[in-house]
């Protein structure tokens, strides 16, 4: 590796965490600035759900690291510190101090940018209401906290039925408030689970006393006394005490337009080693593309796990190496009441967005054979097989139960990343153990299903 003195680091979420920890890991001498322009460092939105449900009792805890923890590793760390212009030709930042109003300017060799995204807003009329509330980051946290004790909210509308939508709904729900989640699609969580998952969420969402309002679109917010009241739709119109916008997000790069190459989505174009338009500065996280497996192409994911693997691939490469960003599959996992789902790669109903030619087989099992009653831990199983018609290349995988079975998912983002294809799959080596899993791994077994309906088509 080449020598480098300084490396300031903006953004103290993923992707800028783990900078930071593969610099001090391969370069512990080296001067390393950290930004956050918050007060709070390096907060997890992804852990919020399970503060508001009072899982996690310290909202502070919901962190990667601290000040002080950092300050300890010879990190120098600034909160409340914005970073708002770069002058790329002359190495340059300048810093504007929050608490304090002062300005400066400081040096870099390297740059590395984790401006992260912020959520979208719905553009109708009716949003300089109060009550409208967003899920991501501390100071949400916090008011989110407290509105699901206030006895003055009692409907709660959800917009957006995506990971964020859902983990909202059910946390209200849980509360005692009458939740309806609307959302333009024409059922929760189209990005992630095909309908044969879905529907069997919908219902248990319905059965737990939530309005699923899907297929509608928002066309204003309506209000008494300057709060919100009413969220109306071209269907409908639904009462709300509070409203929690989860439409999605959009890129923070408004601020780097005329600093590095930026496309269309307001995404920082960035290539396989991390590095923008400018030199020496490198993006990371939610604001970029990443390396999508399935296609061998590029998509946008935003999710911690890429945003980690990022971090540390940019700071490698700032520091000298020349390590491109491994490809991903797009793997998550979440839960919806007693269900425990995971998906990865291409879904059937995705499949077209990437202009991929598909074929899916869908398996029900049980988690563990017959003789194990349900009381012991079994539960049926609904796995699906996303794959290649063509060479059987394998390019997706969902799974859902009741019991946890959300680790198998793993292993098919790595069979998607390896290009394997279902004939190698339908006899792979998985463990048995009847207080476990069933004689044939359900991936197992949906292989074989698939690996016959190709052969099937070639007589």
């Amino acid at each position: 590796m080449s020598e480098v003195q300084k490396v300031i680091v903006v953004g103290s979420s993923h992707g800028g965490y783990e900078a930071v920890q593969q610099i001090l890991l391969d370069a512990p001498n080296t001067e390393i600035q950290w930004y956050e322009k918050g007060s709070f460092l390096s907060f997890l939105s992804c852990g919020m759900q399970l503060y508001l449900e009072g899982v996690v009792k310290d909202v502070n805890a919901v962190r990667y690291a601290t000040p002080e923890g950092e300050s300890a590793k010879g990190v120098h760390v600034f909160v409340q510190q914005e970073i708002t212009a770069i002058n790329a030709e002359a190495h340059t930042v300048h810093v504007l101090d929050h608490d304090s109003g002062e300005e400066r300017d400081e040096t870099y060799d390297k740059l590395i940018l984790s401006p992260g995204a912020v959520p979208a807003e719905i553009p109708v009329a009716g949003r300089e209401l109060k009550n409208i509330y967003a899920m991501r980051g501390r100071d949400w946290a916090i008011k989110l906290k407290a509105a699901t004790v206030n006895p003055d909210i009692t409907n709660v509308v959800v917009i957006g039925a995506g990971y964020i939508g859902i983990e909202a709904a059910e946390v209200f729900a849980k509360a005692g408030k009458h939740v309806t989640v609307i959302d333009l699609a024409d059922r929760i969580l189209p990005l992630y689970l095909d309908p044969e998952f879905t529907q069997p969420l919908t219902q248990t969402l319905s059965e737990h006393g939530l309005t699923i309002a899907t297929g509608q679109s928002v066309q204003r917010f309506e209000g008494q006394d300057g709060a919100i009241s009413k969220v109306v739709t071209d269907k409908a119109s639904y009462d709300a005490d509070l409203v929690i916008e989860s439409a999605g997000v959009r890129a923070n790069t408004a601020w780097l337009k005329d600093v590095v190459n930026i496309d269309n989505h307001g995404l920082i174009e960035v290539d396989d080693y991390q590095a923008t338009s400018a030199p020496d500065i490198y993006a990371v996280g939610d604001a970029t593309l990443v390396k999508f497996a399935p296609t061998d192409g590029y998509a946008h994911i935003a999710l911690a796990t890429n945003s980690r693997r990022q971090g540390r691939i940019a700071a490698r490469n700032a520091l000298g190496e020349h390590i491109a960003f491994p490809a991903v599959s797009g793997s998550s996992a979440l839960s919806v009441y007693d269900y425990k789902f995971a998906s990865t790669g291409i879904k059937e109903s995705t499949a077209a967005s990437y202009g991929i030619d598909s074929q899916s087989v869908l398996v029900k099992d049980s988690y563990r054979p017959p003789f194990v009653p349900d009381e012991a831990g079994n539960a049926e199983v609904l796995f699906k097989l996303t794959f290649s018609p063509s060479d059987g290349r394998i390019l997706g995988a969902q799974i859902m139960s009741t019991q946890d079975t959300t680790a198998n998912i793993n292993a098919m983002s790595l069979a998607i990343q390896q290009h394997v294809t279902v004939d190698q799959l339908a006899y792979a080596d998985f463990f048995f153990q009847p207080g476990f899993d069933r004689p044939w791994n359900i991936m197992n077994v949906a292989a074989q299903q698939a690996s016959r309906e190709i052969a099937s088509t070639k007589h």
